[in-house]
């Protein structure tokens, strides 16, 4: 099935920061999307934004509904958190139909979930499922499997955050508790090729980014979803993410404000610089990308990865993270201009 105008993606969770977002770069790229959600006052106030798109309400407790949401579209993007409740229902419908299922899940649980208890359902529906198609997971994945240049095995990857600042929007909020609830106040981190919960202080270093960020002060083991994604498919035994304090602080504080928009599309004047170092024996390699506002960049990303599903150039069935089923130079190269991607040996 190749896509172009007129193929139809049903989104869930349509009116949400990022999936508002999501709808627009559909749009952008010629797809139609279908809205749907839990809100049906909220998907009728952004298909008035819209008009001629469809509205279809439904919630991930009622599967009738969430069954007349995904009929006749040619894949879905959950955008809906947190994903630890939303993925699994929205999974099992897309089985159903036979469609694809892509989602913009950071949470490490959530993904971990999916990947044990989808993989052979999916492939016995014949149909693909990708989680984490996000700024965190799907990106950090895509850059690691670029940096190892073909290599499947390596002794340490390192995914460095510099963000300008965070503000969280709400559904990063609820999503955060969810998985703090769910932690009971512990920590994770991936060590020795398996999560780890602990409750050990989080420590801080200096980390050399890229001119012109430079040096900045990173939290060590501040543990996002490419802890998940990674190892999925690469025998790497110590993946580490790092995060700017600044971005971390934000993060953290309850009255840190929600983004605020700063152009004609709706992003925020965050920048980022993702810096991955890739290490085996006396070898490293370097890969680093740029842009502006994480939520607005999950886009491009999960909206090339429905492209790339529907279009036939996966040729997978199953569970796979971003860097497992898709050419991650490739991918990445195609996300011009909403990242820029640089390699150095």
């Amino acid at each position: 099935m190749a896509p172009g105008p007129g193929h139809t993606v049903a989104v869930f969770g349509a009116y949400g920061h990022t999936g508002r977002f999501v709808v627009a770069e559909l749009l952008e790229r010629g797809f139609v999307p279908v809205l749907s959600g839990r809100d049906a006052d909220k998907l009728r106030a952004l298909a008035g934004a819209r008009p001629g798109l469809d509205v279809r309400p439904a919630a991930v407790d009622d599967p009738a509904a969430l069954d007349r949401a995904l009929a006749g579209a040619a894949a879905v993007i959950n955008c809906a958190g947190p994903f630890t409740t939303t993925a699994a229902p929205v999974i099992e419908a897309a089985l159903r139909a036979g469609i694809p299922y892509v989602d913009v899940a950071a949470e490490i649980e959530a993904n971990a979930d999916t990947l044990a208890h989808f993989g052979d359902r999916a492939r016995a529906a014949g149909t693909l499922v990708v989680p984490a198609m996000a700024f965190y997971g799907g990106l950090g994945d895509l850059l690691v499997t670029a940096a190892m240049d073909g290599r499947t095995a390596a002794d340490e990857a390192h995914i460095a955050y510099g963000l300008s600042g965070w503000y969280p929007t709400a559904g990063t909020r609820v999503a955060g508790a969810a998985v703090q609830a769910r932690r009971e106040g512990q920590r994770v981190r991936y060590r020795k090729g398996r999560l780890e919960y602990h409750r050990d202080d989080l420590p801080t270093l200096d980390w050399h980014f890229p001119a012109p960020m430079g040096t900045r002060v990173v939290i060590g083991e501040f543990t996002m979803a490419d802890v998940v994604t990674v190892p999925s498919h690469l025998s790497i035994p110590e993946v580490r993410t790092y995060m700017t304090t600044e971005a971390a602080r934000d993060l953290a504080a309850p009255d840190t404000p929600a983004p605020t928009a700063v152009d004609g599309s709706g992003r925020s004047a965050q920048t980022f610089l993702v810096d991955v170092v890739v290490r085996s024996g006396g070898t490293e390699r370097r890969v680093t990308a740029s842009g502006q506002d994480i939520y607005a960049v999950t886009a491009p990303l999960a909206v090339e990865a429905v492209h790339r599903v529907l279009d036939g150039r996966t040729g997978r069935t199953g569970v796979a993270f971003a860097g497992d089923v898709f050419d991650a130079p490739d991918f990445l190269d195609a996300l011009a201009p909403h990242i820029t991607y640089a390699t150095t040996k």
